[in-house]
């Protein structure tokens, strides 16, 4: 196989970042060979999927059996699998006696490995939102200085999808169970984290009980709108660029600051995709509110 071809290969196969990561960091290629390997060579370790549905895991290997591996599987020199769990026991499970491999000797930690599963499956449907928390809490906890935006960029993913997802940490136990369990979602969570914990039972309650997500956020609005609020003619956020965010009206409160941030961003968004300057934005900002 030419170079140019073993690269080519690389980039339909290998998780996007993984291969940048190959291809630039020294002139000599860290993936050592692309084999096929008996399934008892492979080594499974815990990974961010916490449950397989066993009904598709055999839909998966029968359609291997008839169709061939399509994907081969990541893993290190030793046999420890890095992508590709599920091919893994798809095969297992239907008897399939090898797999297609792509093996290398890249040097990686903890973190990088849990990166690159992560990064495989968090835009698939298939991975619960108990499954999402846990495995970004831990991508944090083993990166200490990274931020919120930190996590976003290399899953590659909206910051307000991070958070979304790691909303679960500022709710209580028994939504974290709900929500194992299958009984709430990463946006009902999200809602429920905007509450004090005392106050998050009543809404889970409601949740358990049917109400749509709609319901949820709105009854956490209600709830949060009768707490007592402190409110002032302007917020202003100094932030470490330089740059200053303000807020002001006839009295306003964080929660409606926060609230009105979110919309701003939105507008800004649109603005942009519509090739909007911020002197355009602003101007057309203005003459919608005038217009009411």
């Amino acid at each position: 196989m030419s170079l140019s071809a073993f690269w080519l290969l690389m980039s339909l196969t290998l998780p996007w970042f993984l291969f940048l990561g190959m291809a630039t960091a020294s002139a000599a290629p860290s993936v050592s060979q692309i084999a096929t390997r008996p399934l008892s060579w492979f080594i499974l370790a815990p990974q961010v999927r916490k449950d397989y549905d066993q009904d598709e895991l055999n839909r998966l290997g029968e359609s291997m059996k008839s169709l061939g591996q399509l994907q081969p599987v990541g893993a290190k020199a030793d046999g420890t699998v890095l992508w590709g769990h599920r091919r893994l026991l798809a095969a297992r499970l239907v008897g399939l006696a090898t797999l297609q491999v792509i093996i290398t000797d890249r040097q990686m930690s903890d973190s990088e490995i849990r990166l690159i599963q992560l990064t495989e499956n968090i835009h698939r449907a298939d991975l619960s939102g108990y499954e999402k928390w846990l495995a970004c809490s831990e991508l944090l906890s083993m990166n200490p200085a990274w931020q919120m935006k930190d996590l976003a960029h290399h899953l590659s993913i909206d910051p307000s999808m991070a958070t979304r997802i790691l909303s679960p940490s500022r709710c209580s136990p028994s939504w974290q169970q709900a929500l194992k369990e299958g009984k709430v979602g990463i946006s009902d969570c999200y809602a429920a984290s905007k509450l004090e914990l005392e106050a998050q039972a009543e809404l889970l309650a409601l949740k358990l009980s049917g109400a749509s997500r709609d319901a949820i956020e709105q009854a956490g609005r209600k709830k949060r709108a009768g707490t007592p609020s402190v409110k002032v003619s302007k917020v202003k956020c100094l932030l470490p660029s330089g740059v200053q965010v303000v807020v002001s009206g006839n009295g306003v409160s964080l929660d409606e600051s926060i609230e009105a941030l979110n919309e701003a961003i939105k507008e800004m968004k649109r603005a942009r995709e519509l090739g909007y300057t911020a002197k355009t934005f602003a101007a057309a900002m203005k003459d919608k509110a005038r217009k009411g």
